[in-house]
Formats: C-alpha cells, sequence, structure tokens
C-alpha cells in the first residue's frame, strides 16, 4: 500500500504561542519532528498540513513540502482528510502531530502497518501500559479500554478512549493490578493511521455528543461503530505544550551531544 505520514500543523497554540517555530538547537521544533518522521521506512513521505505562510515558510526553509489547509478545520485528524482529497493515489495516511519532535520512526512504521495488517480496521493508533498510579488520574493522559486479539499481547482493538479511570476496577488498583500482564491500563498514544475511504467519511460527520463531552476527536469513531487497531509500544516520547516542556527537550537535546 502507498503510506504517507501527514504533520498536521497550527500556527496557534494555547499553553506555548506559536509552538512550533520555538527553537531547540539549531532547528524549529516543526523540523525536528519532520526530521524524525523522515526516518520511517513504511512510508514514502511527508507533508505538513499548514495553516499559516509562516509555517509554510518554516517547512520551505527546511526543504519540506507543505500544503494549505483551511486555518478552521476542527481537528488534525479534519486538516488531513483535506489533503488525503489532493493525493488520490494513497492510500493509508499516517498522523504524526507536530509537536512531537522524539517521535520514534519505529512507532511510526508500527501505526501504518498495524493498519495495513487489519484490513477489518478503519484507522489504527498505538498505546502503552500504564504501570505508574499517578497516570491514571491525570486527565491529560488520555486512558484506552482496550479488548486485545487472542493470539497477541501487544495488539487489539479499542473499545473506548476516556481521560477518567478506565477501566474501573471494583477491588481497588493495587500494585498486581498495574503490573498485570497483559495490562489492564493503556495510556494512548497521539499517533494514527488511517484509511483513505475513513478520511472521507470522518470529514463529512459532525463531531459526536461523546466526542464533545471527553474533547477526543476519536470518539467520533468509536461512537459510529468504526474499527480501531491499537499496537503496543512499550513508553511514550515527550510531546512539547509548556515551556517546561521545550526547556526540557532542549536539555536533553545539549546532553545528548
Amino acid at each position: 500500500m502507498h503510506c504517507q505520514i501527514v504533520i498536521p500543523a497550527r500556527l496557534a497554540s494555547t499553553r506555548l504561542p506559536e509552538k512550533l517555530l520555538r527553537r531547540a538547537g539549531s532547528k524549529s521544533v516543526l523540523q525536528h519532528t519532520f526530521d524524525a518522521a523522515s526516518a520511517s521506512d513504511v512510508a514514502s513521505g511527508v507533508i505538513v498540513a499548514v495553516d499559516d505562510q509562516r509555517i509554510a515558510d518554516e517547512v520551505e526553509s527546511f526543504g519540506g513540502r507543505w500544503i494549505m489547509t483551511n486555518p478552521d478545520c476542527p481537528s488534525g485528524t479534519d486538516r488531513i482528510a483535506e489533503v488525503a482529497a489532493a493525493m488520490p493515489n494513497v492510500d493509508v495516511f499516517v498522523n504524526v502531530q507536530g509537536d512531537e519532535p522524539e517521535i520514534s520512526p519505529a512507532a511510526i512504521d508500527l501505526v501504518a502497518q498495524a493498519l495495513i495488517d487489519a484490513p477489518q480496521a478503519d484507522m489504527s493508533t498505538v498505546g502503552t501500559p500504564i504501570r505508574n498510579p499517578a497516570l491514571l488520574d491525570d486527565p491529560s493522559v488520555v486512558k484506552i479500554v482496550l479488548a486485545l486479539n487472542k493470539n497477541s499481547a501487544g495488539q487489539g482493538r479499542a473499545v473506548y478512549f476516556s481521560r477518567s479511570v478506565v477501566p474501573h476496577v471494583r477491588d481497588g488498583v493495587t500494585d498486581e493490578v498495574l503490573a498485570a500482564e497483559p495490562p489492564i491500563f493503556w495510556h494512548h498514544l497521539g499517533l494514527y493511521a488511517y484509511r483513505r475511504e475513513f478520511l472521507s467519511w470522518f470529514a463529512a460527520q459532525p463531531p459526536s455528543q461523546i466526542e464533545q463531552s471527553e474533547r477526543l476527536e476519536q470518539l467520533r469513531a468509536i461512537e459510529a461503530g468504526k474499527t480501531i487497531a491499537v499496537a503496543r509500544v512499550e513508553s511514550a516520547t515527550p510531546g512539547i505544550d509548556t515551556q517546561a516542556d521545550l526547556d526540557a527537550f532542549i536539555d536533553r537535546l545539549a546532553t545528548s551531544k
């Protein structure tokens, strides 16, 4: 299948204004993400879906490809659907968020392959086991209720996504529950792959009631009965949401040299 990585890149950001243009070392956050995504083996290329000429100029400065999308797109998935309409020869689109400069190319390959290997799935994503109890009560850590495939401890189907602690453990969350294998609690990571047909469907649907309640766009698919394949990764890579996140990334860059 022909697979294309798309980085939806909005100029505006709430907690760290214009974060994709912030510098970390000699590169912008966006260029770090672009370079990491370009190391994927499965995808044939990377394109940045921009909503502002300043982002487009930044992409051009490091030799990347970009396409202008509607600034009013309600989600990154809707933005990628616009790109898909302009790229009719692509079968699978991978959504790499622009604020993930340390994204693993292997994780990108994994999410794409998970969709390719699951013909019944409409889209795919990745999750990592939650072993730290502090993460369970953090609403910024999105949890997956995961139905694991019988023949695989590392791949399954998403039943639900929530910012709350799900599934509920009636007898309490103990060390044994957190250490269970296969895991009971899963942290959803914002890396997706979509079939072309799914993107066309998604863009034509209004946001669903549950999606609006949780502020999680993937629930639009769940509520409509779509199938989301989930592949397992062993750890999460940190994104850039705040100045503290950016400072920590800059420190890691300096240490790695």
